[in-house]
């Protein structure tokens, strides 16, 4: 089998990046999409990376070898129902849902095991829509990947080897692997990080001060937290049980710890951080995991007109575009005045040699 036409139901963040990294890579296959926002479709036509624009999900999807689906979790669900009578013997449905226990139900419910392929790109941003999609989004990023029981093994095959020509690490996992896997380090990361900000917020005085020198370490460790709320209501409710299961974890590990403080258990405490910050720097940079890594360095800088000016002239005239630039003012944690963020890490290593070799003292993280 030899894939030739792919469709696409829904062209957000995640499947905008997957259909232009087809383009980028086999751009001899055939792109056909659709989505409920009429416009993106027609800007994703324009731009090339869409060949054939849809109006429903109906039988001109019997053309494909292989469609994702790219909605929301509980509505990708919905549109199985509605391409079971118009796709092929031998076409592959996938998907990029965050949980795959649901998805994977209702396909045994309706009798499409051996069609469909579960799929979660461990990638993403806080940033959504086609508008921030990007073909390098899933480059080098673990492509999980949950066969159904009756596809054979040579269509697997066919659908890793092609996850793989498009630069991602796909790797095989059973469904239900997968949702306890991602509920520990995926699921729970972003509910932590939206309850410590909503936490900040209710502690915050009239003067909120709290939100006004809170950077630094915060900022980064609640970066997620800007993430699309409808997307992560249906995370979390597709995949509560596991949920669940890891948060009882999390809040006796906390339990535990106030117990150390109120008893003064110094060495306790200092083993607590001492395993975490261990563990932590064993995990390799390579390893992207569900929360995308982010390329920024910081920078020593006089406070002088100019200043921040002078450094962005440097970056764009050596080719470097720079995703954000800003002072820091609360530098509890950071060693430097400015903190610069790149794209990917072939603009950030340039970066960092070219200002060094004008003088200026960079800090690496």
């Amino acid at each position: 089998m030899k894939l030739e036409t792919v469709g696409f139901v829904g062209l957000g963040l995640i499947g905008g990046s997957i259909a232009k990294a087809i383009k980028a890579f086999h751009p001899k296959i055939q792109i056909m999409a659709y989505m409920r926002t009429a416009d993106t479709l027609i800007e994703a036509a324009n731009e090339g990376t869409v060949d054939i624009v849809c109006t429903a999900v109906d039988g001109q999807f019997r053309a494909c070898d292989c469609i994702f689906l790219c909605a929301p979790v509980s509505t990708n669900a919905r549109y199985l129902e509605a391409l079971k009578p118009v796709i092929r013997e031998d076409c592959i449905l996938t998907d990029v849902g965050s949980t795959k226990t649901d998805i994977h139900e209702r396909v045994t419910a309706l009798d499409l095991e051996g069609h469909f392929i579960g799929g979660h790109p461990m990638a993403g941003s806080e940033k959504t829509g086609y508008a921030n999609a990007k073909a390098h989004l899933i480059e080098n990023a673990y492509y999980i990947i949950t066969p159904a029981a009756k596809v054979p093994k040579e269509t697997t095959d066919l659908f890793v080897a092609f996850i793989a020509s498009l630069k991602a690490l796909p790797l095989v996992l059973d469904y239900r692997q997968h949702d306890f896997i991602t509920a520990a380090v995926s699921h729970l990361p972003h509910l932590i990080a939206s309850s410590l900000v909503n936490l900040v917020q209710d502690l915050d005085g009239e003067d909120a001060l709290m939100k006004r020198i809170a950077a630094g370490g915060f900022k980064d460790i609640t970066r997620i937290a800007s993430s699309s709320p409808e997307m992560w209501e249906q995370i979390c409710m597709t995949n509560k049980e596991n949920l669940i299961k890891v948060l009882d974890c999390y809040l006796q590990q906390l339990t535990a710890v106030k117990k150390q403080l109120e008893e003064q258990e110094s060495e306790k405490l200092h083993r607590f951080f001492e395993t975490s910050r261990d563990y932590r720097n064993s995990i390799p940079d390579s390893s992207l995991g569900p929360i995308k890594k982010m390329y920024a360095f910081y920078c020593d800088m006089v406070d002088e007109a100019g200043g921040i000016a002078a450094l962005a002239t440097i970056l764009a005239a050596g080719g470097i575009s720079l995703k954000n630039i800003g002072i820091i003012h609360n530098r509890e944690f950071e060693e430097a005045v400015l903190k610069v963020e790149l794209y990917d890490e072939a603009s950030y290593e340039k970066a960092v040699a070219l200002l060094r070799k004008y003088r200026y003292t960079i800090y690496e993280r």
